[in-house]
């Protein structure tokens, strides 16, 4: 795989440059990321997910009841499959 300075991704037989922006909220809106360790925690969970998965993150923020995350992932897969 390789990129472009557009951020096109050169695949075998296709070319893209696909992001998702994905919002996940906690439930109620639960301040449950309220300290630096669960922010850590939470980051490396979502890295080693999307690394398993071919997906790759390219912007991630924690929040304290929300995390925002910019996904960039093959065209063979469906967004919903995804998240």
């Amino acid at each position: 795989m390789s990129k472009d300075v557009g951020g096109v991704i050169h695949e075998r037989g296709y070319v893209y440059n696909f992001h998702f922006h994905l919002v996940w909220v906690t439930k109620y809106r639960y301040e449950a990321f309220t300290t630096p360790k669960l922010v850590t925690e939470m980051a490396d969970i979502l890295t080693k997910i999307a690394r398993l998965n071919e997906v790759t993150i390219e912007q991630m923020e924690v929040m304290p009841d929300h995390i925002h995350l910019l996904l960039s992932f093959k065209p063979k897969y469906a967004p919903t499959n995804v998240v």
